[in-house]
């Protein structure tokens, strides 16, 4: 199902030089090490498919180079060594190997037409994708953990197929809207957020609300959505500690992993 980005497609490999960005700060490295850790806890969660998904952020100083997996590695395989950057024409401007197409496409394209996505998570996680191919809206706001996402949320109705060009990643930004999570039909979902610690941490919930939902689906009962101003209300007070919440949900996931996977820092 995955692709490898085509020869001619993009332009070479960049090679070194006195112009060539500094990427082995301190701030990239745990900007590496972060991804790497929630490669490695979606993992543990089953949010990946394969070799087939895609977790991206632009390096900590830049706007035209990105942070993302290599084409062939499973998540729980990563380290933070293994990540490559890219910049937004293809180029590999530091790690071994390249890309998977749709990723460099999809990612590439999003980064650059959206630049408050810094970070851009992109699953076939269960849930999530399968309330992606319902009738209707995918997310019914009726459970605590869902209006987390109320009023942030975009669905991406034209699928179109395989992100194999530009043009399809380029269409995919312009369905965000001022959404940070895109439902995108038949496929998948993509999460945009300021840093990788939100990204995370709304991937997260956002899963467990889909999971939530299904299980109530599956009552064959009537699922109740909360009142909307209700609604509005708990979404606010939960936006409201979001960022710090997010930091120490990543800082606990690394915790475990040092501990458990210490590899993934690497």
């Amino acid at each position: 199902m995955a692709h490898s980005l085509k020869p001619g497609a993009t332009p070479a490999t960049a090679s070194a030089g006195p112009n060539q960005p500094k990427l082995d700060s301190d701030a990239v490295w745990e900007a590496r090490r972060d991804l790497a850790a929630c490669f490695r806890m979606a993992a543990r969660y089953g949010f990946e498919e394969g070799i087939c998904n895609h977790f991206s952020a632009l390096v900590p100083g830049y706007d035209d180079l990105f942070i993302v997996n290599p084409y062939g590695w499973a998540f729980r395989e990563l380290t933070a060594s293994k990540l490559l950057i890219c910049d937004f024409h293809g180029n590999v401007v530091a790690g071994e190997g390249q890309p998977e197409a749709t990723a460099f496409y999809i990612h590439a394209r999003v980064h650059k037409n959206l630049p408050r996505a810094r970070v851009a998570f992109h699953t076939h996680m269960p849930y999530a994708t399968a309330l992606s191919m319902t009738e209707g809206d995918p997310l019914i706001f009726a459970g605590q953990t869902a209006l987390k996402f109320y009023g942030r949320t975009a669905f991406d109705r034209d699928y179109n197929g395989l992100a194999l060009d530009e043009r399809e990643g380029d269409r995919i930004a312009g369905a965000v809207g001022e959404a940070d999570i895109v439902f995108m039909k038949h496929h998948g979902v993509m999460v945009l957020g300021p840093s990788i610690a939100e990204a995370w941490d709304d991937l997260y919930y956002l899963e467990r609300a889909c999971e939530v939902q299904a299980l109530a689906l599956s009552t064959g009962r009537q699922v109740l959505p909360v009142k909307p101003e209700i609604a509005e209300a708990a979404y606010r007070q939960m936006r409201e500690g979001d960022p710090d919440s997010a930091r120490l949900h990543l800082a606990s996931i690394r915790r475990q992993l040092d501990t458990e996977e210490p590899i993934y820092r690497d």
